[in-house]
């Protein structure tokens, strides 16, 4: 059975979730609304699973995926840190699914994955480094993009350390084509080093934010306001209901499906030619309406074999702006429900 959400104005609400995830590094600034690519709304929403978005790779995360071990083999011979530790190095080779994405077991609420560490000589962590690939050169020209150093400076306040390495690789058109290719160096690849003591002077007043968020909204199934634009993909996709195609429904959209496809494969066929004459139409339609005479409720022209016709109708309507103007529009005004099928080829026969 799915998770039953009720709605109420601006926000949802549901039974408050008894296992969670976690606020991860990449959720912690957006609850903190300092990322400007995500809302504290989608967070919720993943975190008490009432939605996620579904994981698509795309040649930005690719090309991620591809380069950080180049952008580690660079640190470790460019810098002599042969300290630096994978999660690999301590986990394993099948790290995630032997931690189950999330490196910090003894937090209840915060956690995630670091990407790589520097360990003394005892083998304790004492530095965190992150890894990122970027084209916007322009959002790290002066200093670190605030929500990617909130991330690595998580991990460091989890860990215990103080000390933060952000290596950032600006990648080129190319780059994205062919990651494999790439080659991390002085000239594309910048570190920005930074203490977490002195680049957030009181961090434990941020982490408090995040504790505190988590109490307001998932531990009483309560979420935080949306924003209609912001959101409005989180919000399209829980608005949805995908219904179980079998017996006389299936039945229908089997055939349905069938005819479609004839039709939109004849349609491709002429497709030119109904754009030419949609244009043609609408040439037609704007001569034909300079024809009316006073009292014309109808203009004809005549072709060898079809007569196009235009009809005018004069009705009354609601000034619905002069009515909000007088204060009387929301006291006339009703629900009015309709309802539109729209029929779209499914990502994966595309």
């Amino acid at each position: 059975m799915g998770i039953e959400l009720k709605w109420v104005e601006n926000h949802v609400e549901m039974t408050p979730p008894r296992h969670p995830k976690k606020l991860t590094a990449t959720r912690f600034a957006s609850v903190l609304g300092l990322n400007p690519w995500s809302s504290d709304f989608e967070v919720w929403c993943a975190v008490t699973r009432a939605y996620e978005k579904p994981f698509e790779d795309t040649i930005y995360t690719a090309a991620g995926k591809t380069i950080e071990p180049k952008q580690i083999a660079y640190m470790k011979d460019n810098y002599m840190m042969d300290n630096l530790r994978t999660p690999t190095d301590i986990y394993g080779p099948d790290y995630f699914h032997k931690t189950y994405g999330d490196f910090f077991p003894q937090e209840k609420v915060l956690g995630g994955m670091w990407d790589s560490l520097l360990v003394d000589e005892k083998g304790k962590p004492c530095t965190v480094l992150e890894f990122k690939t970027t084209k916007r050169v322009e959002d790290w020209a002066d200093d670190i993009p605030e929500y990617y150093a909130l991330q690595a400076a998580l991990y460091a306040y989890l860990l215990g350390v103080d000390d933060v390495i952000m290596v950032c690789s600006i990648l080129a058109p190319k780059d994205y084509e062919h990651p494999d290719k790439f080659v991390p160096s002085v000239s594309n690849t910048i570190t920005r080093p930074f203490k977490v003591s002195e680049r957030y002077p009181n961090f434990k007043a941020y982490v408090n934010v995040a504790l505190d968020w988590w109490k307001t909204y998932v531990k009483t199934g309560v979420s935080p306001n949306w924003d209609e634009r912001k959101d409005s993909e989180i919000l399209h996709a829980m608005r949805s209901t995908t219904v179980d195609v079998d017996g006389d429904l299936g039945s229908l959209v089997t055939e349905a499906e069938t005819l479609k496809a004839e039709l939109d494969a004849h349609t491709a066929e002429v497709a030119e030619k109904s754009k030419r004459l949609k244009t043609l139409t609408e040439q037609i339609n704007k001569i034909a309406r300079t024809q009316f005479k006073d009292g014309d409720a109808e203009v004809q022209i005549p072709g060898s074999k079809y007569i196009w016709k235009m009809t005018r109708k004069e009705s009354m309507k609601l000034d619905e702006a002069k009515m909000k103007e007088d204060g009387v529009y929301a006291k006339y005004c009703v629900p009015d429900v309709s309802y539109r099928m729209t029929v779209s080829v499914k990502k994966e026969d595309k």
